[in-house]
């Protein structure tokens, strides 16, 4: 897939130690795990879990002394599975505690995410975000300043209501908060820059859960500062709910060029997989045209002339059989990720279709002869008939990838 056309926000490049955020570097996935932190090997392997589906980093929270006593082993546990993705610590209330009590948490922690809104009030909260920026520099960690619409500083709420309803032509609740949200974001960017804080180790982020709301503090921020920015619809919800309100919301701003590392705050179905949230970042970012993880399967919705769902169950099993091995492939074979396939359920479109795919394949509908065209890079190569169609496809498949994109190939 080519790169998109869109033109990025201009933004300072943050390092989360081998990740680059900003900068004009592509935008990042993130997740975050659902687990006991202080559960060490139930973290770990949740962490690997993210980390294999394609999450770029990952978040665990950092919410008790057991917790934090557990980052360092956690780290440990994954650079034994040769698991290098960043960690960074989620911090409410006791940050700054935690902090300095469990120093060898701070350190292996690769980012700090600080919330405002829970550090502390007045003078309080001033030393404990101070002690919690010192510690960033001290260790050279990068610290993402989010800003959520649940928890916001009340102490500046209630200033800047108080100054709205003075004003001469006071502005509506909605809009009042959305500047309440970027001007708590800036003024603590900035306090933490006059604590010694590079500007290369700040990420912000002004997480909201209605998707215009969301859409309007994140121009408003853009427009105002060049820090890097963290894209989220926070409490998304479950399902297509939450997976169509955060495409809905990133999709705006990114092709606006605005954000540089995503999260889809999913709720999971109750034993459901924490992975597809990551799937669902990396779709938005694929199908945008942003960046390439997976190769995509083209497939038709079949209607009445595809009443076998022959069509259905091999679009599927081709998508989760590419996902599964991109492990392996990505390093195997470089640029295997743009690889585009379509399984067709019938003659309408699927030959075409199939010709505009790397590898396609267009399988009969009802009342059509019972062959399958597969078409290679637009040019028909082979028919499949009979019984084993799905299992000569894959070898097909198979052959493809090892022919164009091992090294050495076309």
């Amino acid at each position: 897939m080519s790169e998109s056309k869109v033109n990025r926000h201009p933004t300072v490049a943050a390092r989360i130690d081998r990740v680059t955020v900003g900068g004009g570097a592509p935008v990042v996935v993130q997740s975050m795990t659902n687990t006991d932190t202080a559960d060490v090997q139930g973290t770990v392997r949740q962490v690997v879990e993210l980390a294999r589906a394609g999450s770029e980093l990952v978040r665990i929270t950092v919410n008790t002394e057991e917790a934090a006593r557990a980052v360092p082993a956690i780290r440990e546990g994954l650079d034994r599975q040769a698991c290098n993705v960043p960690l960074i610590g989620d911090f409410h209330f006791n940050g700054h505690k935690l902090l300095q009590k469990y120093p060898e948490c701070g350190r292996v922690l690769a980012k700090y995410r600080i919330n405002p809104g829970n550090v502390g009030r007045g003078r309080s909260r001033d030393e404990k975000f101070a002690s919690m920026i010192e510690m960033a520099c001290r260790y050279d960690k990068a610290v993402r300043i989010g800003v959520n619409w649940g928890s916001l500083d009340q102490e500046l709420v209630v200033r800047m209501m108080d100054e709205n309803a003075r004003s001469a032509h006071p502005r509506d609740n909605e809009a009042v908060i959305r500047e309440i949200m970027v001007v708590s974001a800036l003024d603590n960017a900035r306090r933490a820059e006059e604590l010694g804080l590079g500007r290369d180790r700040i990420i912000l982020s002004c997480k909201m859960s209605a998707v215009q709301d969301l859409v309007g503090v994140y121009r408003e921020l853009a427009g105002r500062c060049d820090y890097a920015l963290h894209l989220g619809l926070t409490e998304a919800g479950m399902g297509s709910k939450g997976i169509v309100a955060s495409t809905a919301a990133l999709a705006i701003l990114l092709q606006e060029g605005i954000g540089d590392t995503i999260r889809i705050s999913l709720t999971p179905e109750p034993g459901g997989s924490r992975t597809q949230e990551v799937i669902v970042a990396q779709e938005i970012l694929q199908t945008m045209g942003l960046r390439s993880f997976t190769p995509m399967v083209v497939a038709c919705p079949g209607c009445g002339r595809t009443s076998s769902t022959y069509f259905q169950q091999l679009a599927r099993d081709i998508q989760d059989y590419l996902r599964d091995q991109m492990p392996v492939w990505k390093v195997r074979y470089p640029g295997v990720e743009s690889l585009s396939v379509a399984v067709m359920g019938c003659v309408v479109n699927g030959p075409g279709e199939s010709k505009h795919a790397n590898l396609g394949i267009s399988l009969p509908g009802t009342g059509e002869n019972p062959v399958a065209p597969v078409y290679e890079d637009g040019k028909k190569t082979v028919t499949l008939k009979g019984d084993r169609i799905a299992e000569e496809f894959h070898e097909i498949l198979n052959r493809y990838v090892e022919s164009h994109y091992a090294a050495g190939g076309q």
